[in-house]
């Protein structure tokens, strides 16, 4: 269900949505739209693998239609007045149901699966940036999302391919925030904003604590960077070796930060 590599920097990065792992009894009550699974962050863990050494990965193998790992788990929406899905999704982002008829989860079912998948990957999350923190005396947690670049339910018009998020700069040291806003927008042939559509979800929000020397910053990337937005879903290498490289860059510089 986790999946932790540990290494020796103060960089930690999440992986909540790159799971495709339906539980049984989940997947039992599923209509053919929710076994599609198609609101993953397809290939993020395979696209930032090798990047830099001696980073710390948590990856959760669950899909997020089980239970979404970068959501409140009070149930809060992120997005208030906004289209967006829930803790326990009830649609995809085309706003089509995924339950078949009757067999969406009560509060019973979202408690059990709050305990059995949301909450260890979280302890786990809070351990690694507390490991790092002990090396350090600070942690940088770089929470990787991608997404689908055009999806109306959720957003007007075509999404940019950089999408930084930092909870309108309350989540990290401006010192973190802008390198990484620099390096996208010197990215020649992408696009980038920061704090747009995607201000950053509840785990960049919920750790993201500078005045404590824990920093969280959301990379939400258009999946058209690197991999062909229709099932079934393919990686697309050409397009992911022009991307990693600025990936890279960022993920070393986050790396080599240090507090003034």
């Amino acid at each position: 269900m986790l999946e932790i590599t540990r290494g020796s920097s103060p960089l930690v990065l999440g992986l909540p949505h790159t799971g495709t792992h339906l539980p049984d009894d989940c997947a039992a009550r599923l209509n053919p739209r929710g076994l599609a699974i198609s609101d993953t962050d397809w290939h993020i863990h395979d696209l930032y693998a090798g990047l830099v050494d001696n980073v710390t990965t948590v990856r959760t193998t669950i899909h997020r239609y089980v239970i979404d790992a970068n959501r409140d788990p009070s149930g809060v929406s992120l997005y208030p007045g906004q289209n967006t899905t829930g803790l326990c999704p009830l649609t995809d982002f085309d706003g089509e149901p995924i339950y078949r008829e009757g067999q969406e989860p009560d509060e019973a079912e979202i408690a059990r699966r709050r305990e059995f998948y949301h909450a260890p990957y979280h302890d786990a999350l809070q351990a690694e940036l507390d490991r790092v923190y002990a090396i350090h005396g600070f942690a940088i947690l770089y929470d990787c999302h991608s997404i689908r670049s055009h999806i109306p339910f959720l957003f007007d018009g075509t999404l940019p391919d950089f999408n930084i998020g930092t909870n309108l700069g309350t989540t990290c040291d401006a010192s973190i925030a802008d390198p990484v806003a620099s390096i996208c927008e010197g990215a020649e042939g992408y696009s980038s904003i920061s704090n747009g559509r995607f201000k950053g979800g509840w785990t960049t929000r919920h750790y993201g604590r500078p005045e404590a020397g824990q920093h969280a910053i959301q990379m939400e990337l258009a999946q058209s960077t690197y991999m062909i937005e229709s099932p079934p879903w393919a990686y697309a290498p050409e397009a992911a070796e022009r991307l990693r490289p600025h990936l890279k860059t960022i993920l070393q510089t986050l790396s080599d930060w240090r507090p003034q």
